[in-house]
């Protein structure tokens, strides 16, 4: 007897469930009222005397394993159903996650960079919120230059002297100021105006100034850089310099790709010439370098700066700037593919 109580525990200790019913079935078999266990209590009165000590010993290890295995069952099963409940058929086939996407600023700067790191020029960032020195004074732009009025500028309230910057050569200085040349940097960044905002400009837009700083430095390694960029970014080597003036380079020109003639559009965006402006350039003018210790008698250099905004749209021939702020998922799936 003793021994067919062993084996009802081996049993009881071997035994699994997978539904509720099963559990159940389980329970009334042993702990019922006319389960097994019930059985082993009623033979109790015909056990000899020398056995009834450790007859009674396994039978109570038979119940109390029992109860413990159905308990440990309802515990594990009802886990089970909560946690499908909260998160579903946990075996079914997960759905595809969407590919996100980039944003065309974001796709067309890192381009930028990328053309630019290929010949030698890193990536220097400064802050956004700049003082009159770093943004102006600097940069040949001394309080009351009649310049300054090319730029609408946000000051801060509470402190005349600090800005939102209205162009990242700020960050050119900074850079200056704590590197020696040979300098050779490109400042991607966020630059704020105070400007109206149309389909044309904003308040809030990006630009990537580069600058150059070595011994000998002249006028034709300038060209000869842009017509490099013109060359990967639009696959067009055929570009132009206008002289034009910018407070912080002598000589100043604006540069302009060749676009073409092809199509209505083109006539559009080029009105009839085929020309288009992406950018200003020009030497450093001495007194910008000597503002960031720099000697102008030994050092020369160029800088060039261009709005992404600008680039953008041409490149993806989107007519308003406006689309860049707005956040609508429609215009931005379009860029899904784009790296």
């Amino acid at each position: 007897m003793i021994d067919k109580i062993r084996g009802h525990i081996a049993e009881v200790e071997s035994f699994n469930a997978t539904s509720h019913d099963e559990i159940e079935a389980f329970r009334i078999k042993y702990l019922g009222k006319k389960g097994i266990l019930n059985d082993f209590f009623a033979e109790f009165k015909n056990v000899p005397n020398e056995q009834k000590k450790e007859f009674g010993q396994v039978v109570n290890d038979l119940k109390t394993k029992a109860q413990a295995k159905v308990n440990s069952l309802k515990e594990e099963f009802e886990n089970k159903q909560d946690e499908k409940g909260v998160y579903g058929d946990l075996s079914r086939p997960a759905e595809s996650l969407g590919i996100g996407s980039r944003h065309p600023i974001s796709i067309v700067k890192n381009q930028i960079i990328e053309i630019f790191s290929n010949i030698g020029f890193n990536v220097s960032e400064g802050p956004e919120m700049e003082d009159d020195w770093h943004n102006f004074t600097a940069l040949n732009l001394p309080e009351y230059h009649p310049a300054r009025d090319m730029q609408d500028t946000f000051f801060i309230q509470t402190d005349p002297d600090i800005l939102l910057r209205t162009h990242t050569s700020s960050v050119q200085v900074r850079y200056m100021e704590s590197n020696q040349p040979p300098i050779r940097t490109i400042s991607p960044g966020r630059v704020f105006r105070n400007e109206a905002i149309s389909a044309r400009s904003h308040c809030i837009f990006h630009q990537v100034e580069g600058l150059y700083i070595d011994k000998d430095v002249s006028f034709a390694d300038l060209k000869q850089t842009l017509l490099y960029f013109t060359k990967q970014l639009f696959g067009n080597s055929k570009i132009r310099l206008r002289p034009s003036y910018f407070p912080f380079t002598e000589p100043s020109a604006e540069v302009d790709i060749y676009w073409g003639l092809e199509t209505e559009t083109d006539y559009r965006i080029t009105k009839g010439t085929g020309w288009l402006e992406i950018m200003g350039c020009g030497m450093v003018d001495p007194n910008v370098l000597r503002n960031c210790n720099i000697d102008p008698k030994e050092y020369s250099g160029f800088a060039f700066g261009m709005g992404i905004e600008r680039i953008a749209m041409l490149l993806y021939q989107i007519d308003d700037i406006r689309m860049f702020y707005e956040n609508d998922l429609r215009f931005l799936e379009q860029f899904k593919s784009a790296l």
